[in-house]
């Protein structure tokens, strides 16, 4: 009789390599540390380019208790939804339409331009996008308003030499006003000046006549690319060298844009200069006289 054959099993003990045995984890590890490294340099880099008007809004919301958002309170969003959405931020009572910011203006008109000139010299002040700009700007009350120019340096000019196109640091400074000037109800006047320097065929070719006028323009263009309302300009003129801000002709001051935010009478005379003029009797009974001698 045959005896089964039996199956032996035999188990080896397989030894380490030397050195370190490691798999593709670390891969996931480090991918979500560079996303989360992503994240923070664009946070970082966010509130660095935002203004003090921006990061007020930021800290409100961020103040806003969570149980507040989550119900119904004075400040969240009167909506049906449980958290609000849809409106510009969750301090508004409107979170389903777009609601304008108002701010407090003085009833006076003195008063305001006073309250728009220390707006914007402490946007100036605080703004850290506007610290290496700062001696660009000159802010003045005159008799028409309140006049704000930005004026090339020496070593750092507004626009591109001989031409209309925006450098980068006149476009943030357009950008940072236009917020700052929608928010009063005065119309604003563009003007663009250049220096002496004439262009080669003088008068009868492109000139600073042409040069003002489309600096003027482009920075029109700019402010309401920064968020300016189109209605608000009234007024968008070339002056080329003919009013001088430095007593050398060739001076880079002189190379400027000045934005005027018109009070309320220069605004009417703006306005009047370019109606037709309405008539009397008188001289209509005249014209008439004379269109048929």
């Amino acid at each position: 009789m045959k005896t089964a054959k039996s199956t032996i099993i035999i188990k080896k003990k397989r030894r380490k390599k030397k050195g370190y045995y490691h798999t593709d984890s670390w891969k996931i590890t480090y991918a979500d540390f560079m996303t989360s490294m992503m994240a923070f340099f664009l946070v970082m880099w966010i509130l660095s380019i935002s203004s003090p008007q921006e990061l007020t809004r930021i800290a409100d919301y961020f103040r806003t208790p969570l149980k507040t958002s989550l119900n119904e309170g004075t400040n969240s969003s009167d909506v049906t939804k449980p958290i609000p959405g849809g409106g510009q931020e969750i301090i508004y009572q409107d979170g389903d339409t777009t609601v304008e910011k108002t701010i407090q203006l003085p009833d006076s008109e003195p008063e305001r331009f006073k309250k728009l000139q220390q707006d914007l010299e402490q946007l100036i002040m605080n703004d850290p996008r506007l610290q290496d700009v700062k001696s660009n700007l000159l802010i003045d009350l005159i008799d028409d308003g309140l006049q704000i120019q930005i004026i090339d340096g020496e070593s750092r000019p507004m626009f591109g030499t001989g031409s209309a196109v925006i450098d980068k640091n006149m476009r943030k400074i357009l950008h940072i006003l236009a917020p700052v000037l929608n928010d009063y109800p005065n119309k604003i006047s563009l003007a663009g000046h250049t220096d002496s320097t004439p262009y080669a065929k003088g008068g009868y070719g492109y000139s600073n006549w042409e040069l003002s006028a489309d600096r003027a323009n482009s920075s029109r263009r700019t402010l309401i690319s920064g968020g300016l309302k189109e209605y608000k300009i009234i007024r968008v003129v070339g002056m080329a060298s003919t009013v001088p801000l430095e007593t050398n002709p060739a001076a880079a001051a002189n190379r400027r844009i000045s934005i005027l935010v018109l009070n309320k009478e220069r605004e009417a005379a703006i306005i009047h200069e370019n109606q037709r003029p309405q008539l009397t009797k008188e001289t209509k009974e005249k014209g008439s006289q004379l269109k048929n001698s």
